[in-house]
């Protein structure tokens, strides 16, 4: 006897998950697939050495929207955070550090001008934001659309873009689609300042500060930050406590969520899909098939480009995946000591981006298929705030790094080591010691990250966030409001509106417009 369900969900990372308990809730039959031994896709927590364990992907919780946190009931089914509204400090080799802290930034040696212009440019940018911010509920519109809804939906957008008035109106059609580098060296004189505020724009992306589409992506971090929320935070547990709320929320809702359950072919009948078959030719019929895979995968692999039309598969072909964020994850014997870091500050989230040069130098490195040797870096100690997560008196490191190129030329299995002492060195020159402390170290490599995670390219975002890939461009035309060009196939991972991070509104949004489409979707 073959399963039959309303819908079948590909993969159990958290949108999946998300989408899953949307469409239970509202009288779906749901089985999600996941090939992995856990839920949670980039958003899981793991051991990587004997009573150490880690964020093993995504390690901050910054964007999950509280409408997803309300709806699905997150914190009765058991998310908790460790600690949030964490302070970022850029941090310099000779101490004298940064604290940028909402709309405050403190820090010797900082100017007057920089002081006291910091509060009215994030101001600005944060209403830019809540633009974006407004737009991400919903299913991006239509452009040359006779729907109604799309119609609205655009009207409401160019609504918010004039009530920010005219000064702000203009600014931000002047820097929308520019780079970060030229922003910054407008607004502010400190280097440190500015490398902090590029860190933001660049993390996750295959861009340098003087890329264009980089005030966008900075945009789009903040956007996550627009509504009342606990800011940048560290669940207790990791990130994989914010899967297994999902998980949690989704089976309660009646889904049944299946793990070791890897998705070797979307079925394809008429132009429509018939449902999945698994890894060992077990077969699922379902009448609608929502993935949460990227758009590469979940096409050319899953569904096959034969059953696709060519332009389009052409299309999903061109999408920009070329991950370089490397992991670094560090079991170390003790506390580690930053040269002039007051140790209540060591639970916050720690940049290491001395300037804008400073990043646009690693990513010249990173364009030609190599590791800058001065690596930046966004650093964590979560056993600050969340001991459980070491043996006592232990701590964990975890640190993600831009500009390590999935391709690199001299390829990762001969040069990984280099890698791994050029990024311990890094660190030592602002935690001095740090090295003698190292009892076991964990390099994920952009390569690492898609066979782990699944993710082609290792690329987090399933794809670049620019104005090419933006709303209803997003992931491609023909595909941007979560329904596909096969009837019945629905997209609901970070490929789709509105992008990455760990936000649950890919899931949440192609769960409604499922829901919204009936019997006939």
């Amino acid at each position: 006897m073959t399963e039959r369900y309303d819908a079948a969900v590909v993969g159990a990372g958290h949108n999946g998950l998300a989408c899953a308990a949307y469409l239970a809730r509202a009288g779906r039959k749901v089985v999600v697939l996941e090939a992995a031994e856990r839920v949670g896709g980039g958003a899981v927590t793991r051991e990587f050495a004997p009573g150490f364990s880690v964020s093993a992907c995504a390690h901050l919780l910054y964007m999950l929207h509280p409408r997803v946190i309300a709806e699905l009931e997150l914190e009765r089914h058991g998310l908790k955070l460790a600690c949030g509204d964490l302070h970022t400090v850029a941090l310099s080799e000779n101490g004298a550090h940064l604290v940028l802290s909402g709309r405050r930034v403190e820090g010797d040696g900082l100017s007057p001008t920089d002081r006291s212009g910091y509060p009215a440019f994030m101001d600005r940018l944060r209403r830019f934001a809540r633009v974006l911010a407004g737009t991400y509920l919903k299913r991006p519109p239509r452009l040359a659309s006779d729907d109604w809804r799309d119609t609205l939906a655009l009207a409401g957008l160019a609504l918010d873009v004039r009530r920010l008035g005219r000064d702000d109106m203009r600014e931000l059609l002047r820097i929308g689609a520019i780079n970060i580098f030229d922003v910054l060296q407008e607004e502010f004189e400190s280097e440190l300042l500015k490398g902090a505020l590029a860190f933001d724009a660049i993390i996750g992306t295959h861009m340098g500060p003087r890329s264009p589409n980089t005030v966008l992506t900075l945009l789009h971090r903040l956007a996550g930050q627009a509504e009342p929320a606990a800011g940048v935070a560290l669940p207790r547990g990791g990130m994989g406590a914010v899967s297994a709320a999902l998980h949690r929320a989704a089976g309660q809702a009646g889904a049944v969520v299946r793990t070791q359950a890897k998705v070797t072919q979307i079925l394809v009948q008429n132009d429509r899909v018939a449902g999945v078959v698994l890894d060992g030719g077990e077969t699922l019929h379902a009448g609608l098939v929502i993935s949460s895979a990227d758009p590469k995968r979940t096409f050319l692999d899953l569904v096959g480009a034969r059953n696709i039309e060519t332009g389009f598969a052409r299309r999903i072909h061109h999408i920009r995946m070329r991950g370089n964020v490397a992991k670094l994850h560090l079991a170390l014997s003790d506390v580690p000591a930053f040269t002039g870091l007051a140790p209540e500050a060591l639970g916050d989230r720690l940049l290491i981006a001395p300037s804008l040069d400073d990043l646009e130098q690693a990513f010249d490195h990173c364009k030609y298929g190599e590791f800058s040797p001065s690596p930046a870096l966004e650093i964590t100690i979560p056993t600050i705030h969340d001991p459980d997560l070491a043996p006592p008196g232990k701590h964990v490191l975890s640190a993600a790094i831009p500009y390590a190129p999935l391709n690199l030329r001299a390829g990762w299995d001969s040069t990984r080591d280099a890698y791994l002492n050029a990024v311990v060195d890094r660190l030592q020159r602002y935690a001095p010691g740090i090295r003698q402390s190292i009892i076991h170290s964990e390099l994920l490599t952009p390569a690492d990250i898609e066979r782990e995670f699944r993710m082609t390219g290792g690329h987090w975002h399933h794809g670049e966030l620019s104005l090419d890939r933006f709303l209803m461009l997003r992931p491609v035309p023909g595909a941007a409001q979560y329904a596909t060009p096969v009837g019945g196939l629905y997209l609901c991972g970070a490929g789709a509106h509105p992008g990455g991070g760990v936000t649950g509104l890919p899931g949440r949004n192609a769960a409604r417009e499922v829901i919204r489409r009936g019997k006939a979707a």
